[in-house]
């Protein structure tokens, strides 16, 4: 009896050891879980961190995004805008071409009247050229005859023997002077009429 129960007092003993070793192994695993399970909570922390700091940053991305589809929509409103007002600038821009060349045209046109108009006064200061020099002709034919009467004029008491041939020569004389400020009246009012 003594033996079993000794036999049994080292089964306790080896089955203790074997329990104690047990529990030590339990206790360091234990303690490699509290260190995996603190690793994991540093872990979660520093990832509730990391989570934080990307959602302010997914925020301002957003609000970023934001801003710059409404800064991309007034763009595009201003390029809508800024189109129209080139279209508008270019149809102008094809009126007054459109004009300039009406205008070009109308100075064409002036120029030529204006080359007419040269030629016409070319022609009309010829013409008073002439004018003058024919009333500058009737001016000494004048001339001449009135000397030839007032020569006559001073001779009649020396020629009373040809008063009747003299008398007719005046006659003639007076007719030629007639017919000279004729012609020259008539020379002034053509000039009048023409000038």
């Amino acid at each position: 009896r003594i033996m079993l129960m000794e036999e049994e007092d080292k089964k306790s003993a080896d089955t203790l050891c074997n329990t104690i070793t047990k529990l030590a192994l339990t206790s360091k695993s234990a303690d490699n879980v509290l260190k995996a399970v603190k690793v994991v909570e540093s872990t979660c922390m520093n990832n509730e961190v990391t989570i934080e700091e990307l959602d302010k940053n997914l925020r301002a991305t957003i609000k970023m995004a934001v801003d710059n589809e409404q800064k991309l929509d007034e763009l595009s409103r201003k390029l809508g805008v800024q189109e129209a007002e080139l279209k508008r600038g270019l149809e102008r821009a094809e009126l007054a071409e459109k004009n300039l060349k009406g205008i070009e045209e109308e100075l064409e046109t002036v120029g030529e009247n204006m080359k007419q108009l040269e030629k016409s006064a070319e022609k009309a200061l010829e013409r008073e050229e002439k004018l003058v020099e024919k009333i500058l002709s009737l001016q000494n034919k004048y001339k001449t005859t009135e000397a030839r009467f007032e020569y006559g004029e001073m001779n009649i008491t020396k020629l009373n023997q040809r008063i009747d041939d003299i008398e007719d020569e005046i006659y003639r004389e007076k007719l030629k002077v007639k017919k000279c400020s004729d012609e020259l009246d008539d020379t002034f009012d053509d000039m009048i009429a023409n000038y």
